[in-house]
């Protein structure tokens, strides 16, 4: 499918937005594959292909990462209930990346393909269709959601 290798950039970034190591990045990247090889006769052309394949490797994506946390039987996420005395100011791109990345996965499913969307540059009519809510409804969330990373970030003892 050369559609899919056109938007191969946007599925690296949904497994890492999504799974912390390596080897299951790969694994999520592998059944995003098969799913969308797997549901490519559902591809209507109602929408632009990218939006469709956005849509079925979030829904995989969120399928794959609900089965691990219940294989893994806990799900241990770092409480953001209390900010750190002292902040660490960050300028190089590359650790604030990381951070950055530390914090998204404390996010929720919803919460995390917001954020994904929103970097990728998609517009909030672009987001309510890909994610099947309202545009005002992505504004709002949007906006929580930015507040929530950068709240994360700081109980992590950062600020950009």
């Amino acid at each position: 499918m050369q559609q899919v290798e056109a938007h191969s950039g946007i599925l690296y970034k949904i497994c890492r937005i999504y799974q912390d190591n390596p080897a299951d990045q790969h694994d999520l990247l592998q059944e995003i594959m098969l799913q969308l090889w797997l549901s490519y006769d559902s591809f209507r052309g109602d929408s632009q292909f990218s939006s469709w394949m956005y849509r079925v490797a979030f829904n995989t994506a969120i399928v794959f990462f609900k089965k691990e946390k219940r294989r893994q039987n806990t799900f241990t996420t770092a409480p953001y209930h209390q900010l750190p005395e002292e902040l660490h100011t960050v300028s190089d791109q590359d650790e604030q990346l990381r951070i950055f990345y530390m914090a998204v996965h404390q996010l929720n499913k919803v919460e995390k393909a917001l954020i994904f969307l929103f970097m990728e540059g998609q517009s909030g009519k672009e987001i309510a269709a890909i994610l099947g809510i309202t545009p005002l409804n992505v504004r709002v969330r949007l906006g929580r959601t930015k507040d929530k990373l950068k709240y994360i970030i700081k109980t992590l003892g950062y600020e950009f």
